[in-house]
């Protein structure tokens, strides 16, 4: 599925995560990952980022993540809302959960 617009999901506060996704015309999907536990986490934390826009069958995006020490289900559910958002959905998308 391809982006409509740029969308943001989650805060800057202690253990939450900031999804921003944009559209790329190509390359796949690429994660900027600003992580104070990038070093430690930062593989697992685009590893689950990934896979969620992969369940949405978004094959290429930008992706801003700002991570406070968010726990995967809060990453998940940071990219599930900014992906509904980027593509304009309205119906909750089971699937990917």
């Amino acid at each position: 599925m391809e982006i409509k617009k740029t969308a943001l999901a989650g805060t800057l506060e202690s253990s939450d995560i900031q999804i921003t996704l944009s559209p790329a015309t190509a390359g796949g999907i690429q994660i900027d990952l600003d992580s104070a536990v990038a070093s430690q986490y930062g593989d697992e934390i685009k590893k689950v980022i990934t896979d969620t826009l992969t369940g949405f069958k978004i094959d290429n995006a930008l992706v801003k993540a700002v991570d406070k020490g968010a726990l995967d289900c809060v990453i998940k559910a940071r990219t599930i809302a900014a992906a509904q958002r980027a593509l304009e959905q309205t119906e909750p998308a089971w699937e990917v959960l």
